[in-house]
């Protein structure tokens, strides 16, 4: 049996739930209702003031649960990856623990938690069960950089007589910056899109893109529902394609 034969499982898998849902949602984004080609359900999305108005404000929940992300989680990550603050693979483990636990049933215990203590749901709910389910996507690809990170540019530095501080800026940072990319876009496009954590954390009172496109598909309007998931998909391949360009540079020593 040659060796080829083995990624066959792999590539039935990948057409069945990979491919063949992509061909079906460029299909139905290019059809009406009689299945007649149209460029009506793409346009409709800029005319459409409450798709705008929520892909806005998806937008800005989605910059600021990714810059609190990397506020709290760069430093989680420095500590991690520094072996003399942390001797211990204990710490570690405890940061991926919530990762094992269903992101939905987090986030049902999460609003039970603030319905116990009396807390309106809102935006802070919002942001906190977002930074609650996503900051260790923004934690680990920093951690494993800075992890891999040769010592020996930091030693020079240090040799040439810079503070540690300056150590930190001018040599950890910036070759850290790939980690901080692909945080960045592991937390950012997840919460443009996501739309169940929006539903419970908020009752529904604030809605994200993704809850037009549950709503669009659950009302069976699914060729307008397939153009908005379309645009979200070419978003998301174009931020892919300009964070793996920045991360080349900042590899490259570009930037």
């Amino acid at each position: 049996m040659k060796r080829s034969h083995w990624s066959i499982p792999y590539v039935v898998f990948l057409t069945i739930f990979v491919v063949l849902p992509l061909v079906l949602i460029l299909v139905y984004a290019f059809q009406d209702g009689s299945g007649h080609f149209t460029l009506s359900n793409i346009t409709k999305f800029f005319s459409d003031s409450d798709a705008l108005g929520t892909f806005g404000v998806s937008i800005e929940v989605a910059i600021e649960n990714t810059l609190i992300c990397i506020l709290l989680g760069y430093p989680a990550a420095w500590i991690l990856a520094n072996k003399e603050l942390n001797r211990s693979a204990v710490t570690i483990i405890l940061f991926i623990m919530p990762m094992w636990i269903n992101a939905l049933m987090r986030t049902l215990a999460t609003a039970e938690l603030f319905n116990m203590l009396d807390i309106t749901l809102g935006k802070g709910t919002l942001l906190f069960g977002m930074v609650y389910d996503y900051l260790p996507f923004m934690i680990y690809p920093i951690y494993n950089v800075l992890n891999r990170m040769d010592k020996s540019y930091a030693e020079a530095a240090q040799d040439l007589g810079a503070t540690p501080w300056q150590v930190f800026w001018k040599v950890t940072v910036p070759l850290s910056m790939p980690g901080v990319s692909s945080g960045i876009l592991m937390v950012f496009m997840p919460t443009v899109s996501t739309f169940a954590i929006s539903e419970f954390l908020t009752n529904n009172k604030i809605k994200l893109f993704g809850t037009i496109i549950q709503e669009n598909i659950n009302s069976s309007m699914w060729n307008y529902g397939a153009a908005l998931a379309l645009i979200m998909l070419v978003i998301i391949g174009i931020t892919t394609l300009l964070t793996d360009e920045r991360k080349e540079a900042v590899e490259g020593g570009l930037i």
